[in-house]
C-alpha cells in the first residue's frame, strides 16, 4: 500500500476532470502485470509524467511508475520530499552512475521505471534524438522497454508557451507500444526504440483528430506553427550555451540555479 501515491493519483484525476481533459488510452495490454520494465516516454509537455503513469494504473492492478527526474526537482523544499515519498529516482548529471545504479536496482526489484529518452522537451513536438540510457538500463536489468507516446499534452503546458490550465478541454492520447526486449547492443536497441516510437507517434497523430494549420502545438510537418526539428535543436543548443555562460559567470561558492 502506498497511500501518498494513491492520494496524488486521485488528486490528479480530479484536476483532470475539472480541466475537462478527455483521455484516450490504448495498448495497456502491452504492459507487464508483474516484473520490471523501462517505460520510455516521448517528451512534449511539463505534464507528461502525470499522464505517462495512467496506462499502468488503468491496467487493473494499479501499478505505479517511478520516474527519473532531474536533481533540481528533488532540491525543491516541497517537491523534493513528495518525489522521495513517491519513490521517484533522482538524476544528478554530475553523478550519473549513481542514478543509473538506482534505476537498475528498482527494475531488478520489479518496478516500472519511467524515462524520457529525448532528455528534454521537444519544442518541435517531433521525436528528437535519443540518449542511450533507456537501452542500457534494460540490458543491465534484463527487462523489456515499453514505448509510450503522449499526444495533446503540449496544448496544456509546454516550453516557450503560457500554461492553459483553466478548462482547456483538450483530448489527450496515450498509446502503449509492444515490449522491446534487450537482445541488441545499446546503440542498436536505442535506434530500434526510436523507430518504434516514431511509428507509434504517427499512428496516434493519425487518429487524434484535427491538427489546425498554424497552431503552435501542431508540428511543422503537419502544417503547424511549431519549429522544425532542426530549428528546435538549434534553440536547445543556444539555451544550453546561455545557461552554461550564466553558471560560469557566477562567483565561486554561489549555489547553482
Amino acid at each position: 500500500m502506498e497511500p501518498v501515491y494513491g492520494t496524488v493519483i486521485q488528486a490528479a484525476r480530479l484536476v483532470w476532470r475539472l480541466q475537462g481533459l478527455k483521455f484516450t488510452v490504448t495498448g495497456v495490454e502491452n504492459l507487464p502485470v508483474t516484473g520490471g520494465a523501462v517505460i520510455a516516454v516521448n517528451h512534449t509537455s511539463y505534464f507528461d509524467f502525470t499522464f505517462a503513469g495512467l496506462p499502468a494504473y488503468r491496467q487493473g492492478r494499479g501499478r505505479k511508475v517511478r520516474f527519473m527526474a532531474k536533481k533540481e526537482v528533488f532540491d525543491h523544499k516541497i517537491g523534493g520530499p513528495l518525489m522521495r515519498s513517491l519513490r521517484h529516482i533522482e538524476v544528478d548529471r554530475a553523478s550519473g552512475a549513481d542514478s543509473f545504479a538506482a534505476a537498475c536496482a528498482a527494475l531488478k526489484a520489479g518496478e516500472l521505471v519511467g524515462v524520457y529518452p529525448e532528455a528534454t522537451i521537444s519544442r518541435s513536438f517531433e521525436i528528437k534524438g535519443f540518449k542511450s540510457g533507456a537501452a542500457r538500463m534494460a540490458i543491465a536489468a534484463d527487462v523489456p522497454i515499453i514505448p509510450h507516446i503522449i499526444w495533446g499534452a503540449q496544448r496544456v503546458w509546454t516550453k516557450g508557451h503560457p500554461r492553459n490550465m483553466r478548462r482547456p478541454k483538450v483530448p489527450i492520447s496515450i498509446a502503449v507500444g509492444e515490449p522491446i526486449y534487450p537482445t541488441l547492443p545499446p546503440a542498436e536497441l536505442t535506434e530500434l526504440l526510436h523507430h518504434r516510437m516514431q511509428h507509434l507517434l504517427e499512428k496516434v497523430q493519425e487518429s487524434y483528430g484535427s491538427h489546425p494549420r498554424g497552431e503552435f502545438w501542431v508540428p511543422h510537418g503537419l502544417g503547424g506553427g511549431a519549429p522544425t526539428l532542426a530549428e528546435a535543436n538549434r534553440m536547445d543548443m543556444e539555451e544550453a550555451a546561455e545557461k552554461a555562460a550564466k553558471r560560469a559567470a557566477k562567483p565561486p561558492g554561489e549555489a547553482p540555479e
